[in-house]
């Protein structure tokens, strides 16, 4: 019997000069160990996807977190903090497959920047800047150590609704490595999880859906060892095995 099909969009990274498709070897670990279902690299660029024919092979859908940012104008703003983290091959693609995977019943997983995509394409907003909001927290990565400890546990996060019961906690540890964070939660979504300054650190589609769940940690990090990203690889594995 076949896996169910998961697609990931890739990033653009520049190798030598040249533009190639990028996903990180974690994220596809977790589709393949955890969710248990076989992960099918998006290419990104003019011509290259056709969110049609994608969704026609697609059981599921991840977007993947990135060291690139969602270009502001996509939320209302010209104004680039970081212009060099701009990915807009990515974004030409992303945002409207999360819209289509949510008209079309495909369950959705987004981590990190997915996570951020998932918001701004369905009409919210981000911080381009956590660590320069009032009140806010530094939520980005520690530097000059390894990747076990820049992954690993950093703070608390209080958990609600659905994403609670899969869980079976109402808090747990998660790492934190990201510059940008939701500013305003679409009225699409519910936020399912918070940091201690308030950032929202989950988010589930309001709507009848199989599956649609955003992250802002990164739970493929040692998936397999961590019985909260166990969880949730599983109820995404298993919504994209249905039929």
């Amino acid at each position: 019997m076949s896996r169910p099909i998961v697609i990931i969009p890739a990033c653009t990274k520049d190798i030598g000069g040249l533009d190639f498709d990028a996903v990180g070897r974690k994220y596809t670990a977790a589709v393949a160990e955890v969710a248990e279902c076989q992960p099918l690299l998006v290419p990104v660029g003019p011509g290259l996807s056709d969110i049609g024919a994608l969704l026609d092979v697609a059981d599921g859908v991840m977007l993947t977190g990135s060291l690139s940012n969602v270009e502001p104008v996509h939320y209302g703003t010209e104004k680039m903090l970081r212009p060099e983290t701009m990915d807009r091959a990515r974004d030409a693609i992303t945002l409207p497959l999360a819209r289509a995977a949510i008209e079309k019943q495909v369950p959705l997983i987004a981590i990190c920047r997915g996570f951020q995509e998932l918001n701004v394409a369905l009409g919210g907003t981000l911080h381009q800047a956590v660590h320069d909001v009032e009140g806010l927290l530094d939520h980005r990565e520690r530097e000059g150590v390894d990747m076990d400890e820049k992954f690993g546990p950093v703070h608390p996060i209080t958990l609600k609704g659905k994403l609670r019961d899969w869980i079976g906690h109402d808090e747990i540890m998660v790492n934190s490595l990201h510059n940008q964070g939701i500013n305003k939660l679409s009225d699409k979504l519910t936020a399912e999880a918070f940091a201690k300054d308030g950032v929202v650190e989950a988010v589930r589609y309001k709507g009848e859906h199989p599956f649609v769940l955003g992250v802002q940690w990164h739970p493929e990090w040692r998936a397999k060892s961590n019985p909260a990203s166990v969880s949730i690889f599983r109820q995404f594995g298993a919504a994209a095995g249905v039929k």
